[in-house]
């Protein structure tokens, strides 16, 4: 590789080449038809290596022959569909709506709910295998659809095999897709995306054909299974919108190579690119939710993520069916909707000080408590008395001024400019006797009773209406947390006065009224019609739900690991342990096939500083053709890898080493394309691989394909000429052997078996790596 100097006298000026030897250098990089149609070598490569992705994939599919890991949750959930129960995940239903479609394939009934990891699928009949086959398919997949990447972005065939081995034979990828995970689901509709879009940008010289929209809508429909698998399909959507951004920039450039675009026709590029990348994924993915809440019609374990107008849209819902209205003076009982702990109090007082030294009211404690008991029944008293021949058979309302009266110690609920034991920003609650409720801490006493979603004066119901209570002088809203109160409170939970009355965990119910004789015809139930709720409002409602319990995922877990310790394979994740036979599977990839890839993601970064302080000091350290497959090739796929892995750093919740399987994958063509690089086999940008078109329009036959005229796609080994590839094939076959070796050494632990003695845990513990049965 020359080093050309810039800018200085002794630069030479660039000769333009006339029109005939533009023809003559195109003829000669013209390839025989024969190569063109065949190029039996890729093709054979293809065919091996999709065969030897179905064996790894599949073989010993069936072990073990119980539940593992994470099987207990998306197992559960293909039951829930076929029993047609609903359900609450934080995942969208793509995914899980393939293994309820193997299920049912297979004529399985769902009766299996997959409670416990270990339980047997044998002793349960379960078709586990069948289950299991759908995301080994989708990973089997996978590993040509990466070669078909590699081919169609012109690169060579031992550039191709190195990317798609690193995939092939990865124990992590292996590993998430023989069980029944979402992850093989992802990780193959993220590859499928990338290569429909490589696809596509290959027409963009033939906009508006019909294999431009083709490939086109394709990019758009695999968008929309990556991200209705898992929401981390958004950063699938960032890597093609961002290459898209470019090529439009690039079709606004007046002084592009093929001529200017008048902004007419610039907008119905734009306007294609809106529709097919964003309009169409948005409609594939609504359509998934209409078909996960179409099945779903039963009422289930995922009603109580649900507002009661939503749970009134499924049948045998029990929330609905024992609903009851509220008259004033019932005595009721109170949980929280979300940590279920009753309103509660008992004759105990707040203690001067707290341990930070701040003073209570030394009130009566209000807290939350676990257990139903007598301590929790309230009963519920108009803010102003009804006439005493009259006071029997009023229905409280949402907007209504209540009180609460405590029936054991006979005192009023309170609130008051006090901070709470645990939050000095928010008021204690506590209780006070009668005299003082109905004197002069009459105000204190007062609380608003407002029902969630409801319309005009709506009716309190048990069960039904969930509500919060607003303090009405000083607007905040009962709220409770799981933090236990020290031990003068008998660890009980802290209730105290929230200012963000608008929080959603501010939310209660009425468990039961406990008041109402057994032989009241207030407790006789009435024939219920299924309501109906627009799909819209379900589907905004539901999509609130889930993004609130994913960012709430925060707690620990053993397994659990930072993003910074994933392209150094730091440490796995334990899936399964069988102590008699010393069986086990540890999630963990390839070490040799990941330290490849990330130490070539970091001669990738310097490559380009490299490059672009050279060019600040004048040199050109690398040709254009070079420098343009680099940076749009190439840099395609880093910024696939960036966009799929840094964002993890910006996020709170529990994240596990899967997470990256979509940026390794990215590494993977990184690796790939950076191999032939480094071995300078002359490559040949992207936008070179349609060659320009020659002097003058051409006749017919020739934009057909046959003469001047024509754009035609040079494969690689025919634009390498006469260069040397056995530097890259050498350097290729010793990078697949080390990642072989890798593979092989790790499989007890990617396939579970054989069990493997002390000293064989011991020499794989690389890296410290927490595998069991190591002693």
């Amino acid at each position: 590789m020359s080093l050309r100097q810039r800018g200085g006298q002794a630069s030479k000026k660039v000769v333009p080449s006339s029109p005939e030897s533009t023809k003559d250098e195109l003829d000669r990089l013209q390839p025989q038809k024969s190569g063109v149609t065949s190029e039996w070598d890729y093709k054979v490569a293809f065919f091996i290596i999709t065969a030897v992705a179905f064996v790894t994939r599949f073989w010993g599919i069936s072990h073990p022959n119980e539940v593992v890991f994470d099987e207990v949750h998306f197992g559960k959930f293909a039951s829930y569909y076929l029993q047609r129960t609903y359900f609450f995940d934080v995942h969208p239903p793509f995914g899980k709506l393939l293994f309820a479609l193997m299920g049912w394939f297979v004529g399985y009934d769902g009766h299996f709910h997959f409670d416990n990891i270990g339980d047997s699928y044998i002793k349960n009949n379960v078709p586990y295998v069948a289950f299991r086959a759908m995301p080994a398919l989708l990973g089997a997949l996978t590993v040509p659809t990466v070669f078909l990447i590699m081919w169609e972005s012109g690169y060579t065939l031992p550039a191709a095999i190195v990317a798609s081995g690193l995939v092939l034979f990865d124990n992590a990828h292996i590993g998430q897709t023989r069980l029944i995970l979402l992850d093989a689901t992802l990780v193959f509709a993220m590859s499928v995306s990338v290569l429909c879009y490589v696809r596509f940008y290959k027409l963009r010289h033939e906009p508006f054909g019909r294999k431009w929209w083709k490939w086109l809508l394709l990019t758009g429909v695999a968008l929309s299974c990556v991200i209705s698998t898992k929401y981390v399909g958004v950063f699938t959507f960032f890597t093609i919108g961002s290459a898209v951004a470019i090529d439009l920039w690039g079709l606004l450039d007046i002084n592009r190579k093929q001529g200017a675009l008048a902004l007419p026709e610039f907008g119905k590029h734009f306007a294609a690119r809106v529709i097919g990348l964003i309009i169409v994924p948005f409609l594939f993915y609504l359509f998934w939710f209409q078909v996960h809440f179409a099945i779903l019609y039963r009422s289930g374990p995922g009603d109580d993520f649900m507002s009661p107008e939503f749970q009134e849209t499924l049948s045998d819902n029990i929330m609905t069916a024992n609903s009851v209205g509220i008259d004033y003076y019932d005595a009721i009982t109170m949980r929280h909707k979300e940590s279920k702990t009753y309103l509660h109090s008992h004759p105990d007082k707040y203690p001067l000080r707290y341990e930070d030294g701040r003073v209570s009211s030394q009130g009566q404690q209000v807290t939350g408590y676990p257990f139903n008991d007598t301590n929790n029944h309230w009963q519920v008293i108009p803010a102003q008395p009804f006439p005493e021949d009259d006071l029997l058979g009023h229905r409280a309302k949402t907007g209504d001024l209540i009180k609460l009266r405590h029936l054991v110690t006979d005192t009023y609920l309170l609130s008051h400019d006090v901070a709470s034991p645990y939050y000095p920003t928010n008021q204690e609650f506590t209780t006070v006797p009668l005299e003082d409720a109905n004197g002069k801490r009459f105000n204190d006493t007062l609380f608003e009773l407002r029902i969630e979603g409801a319309k005009g004066k709506a009716e309190f119901k048990s069960m039904s209406s969930h509500f919060k209570l607003i303090h009405f002088p000083t607007k905040v809203a009962m709220w409770t947390h799981t933090t236990p109160l020290p031990d003068w409170a008998y660890k009980q939970a802290e209730i105290n006065g929230n200012k963000n009355v608008q929080q959603s965990s501010n939310i209660w119910y009425v468990d039961e009224i406990p008041s109402i004789p057994a032989e009241s015809d207030r407790l006789k139930k009435e024939p219920r019609k299924i309501k109906h709720v627009p799909f819209l409002k379900k589907y905004f409602e539901l999509q609130r739900a889930i993004f609130f319990h994913n960012n709430a995922l925060t707690s620990s877990h053993p397994y659990a690991s930072q993003p910074i310790q994933w392209p150094f394979l730091l440490r796995g994740v334990s899936f399964w342990t069988q102590n008699d036979t010393r069986q086990q599977i540890y999630f963990l990839g390839n070490p040799i096939g990941w330290w490849i890839a990330s130490s070539l993601l970091a001669v990738f970064a310097g490559i380009v500083g490299a490059d672009l302080l050279s060019q600040r000091r004048g040199i050109d350290s690398l040709d254009e053709r070079t420098r343009s497959r680099f940076y749009n090739s190439t840099g395609f796929f880093f910024l696939c890898w960036a966009s799929h892995y840094l964002p993890f750093y910006l996020m709170g919740r529990q994240l596990f080493l899967h997470h990256y399987l979509p940026a390794h994958l990215a590494s993977a063509l990184v690796t790939g394309a950076l191999l032939e690089f480094v071995f300078n086999l002359d490559p040949v940008a992207l936008e070179e691989n349609v060659d320009a078109q020659l002097a003058g329009k051409g006749t017919e036959k020739g934009k057909k394909g046959g003469g001047p005229g024509t754009k035609r796609v040079v494969p690689a080994k025919d634009r390498m000429g006469g260069s040397s590839m056995l530097a890259l094939w050498g350097a290729s076959a010793v990078v697949m052997t080390l990642v072989i070796a890798g593979w092989w050494f790790f499989l007890p632990l990617t396939y579970g078996r054989p069990g493997l003695t002390a000293e064989e845990v011991v020499r794989r513990k690389w890296l410290g790596y927490d595998l069991h049965f190591a002693k």
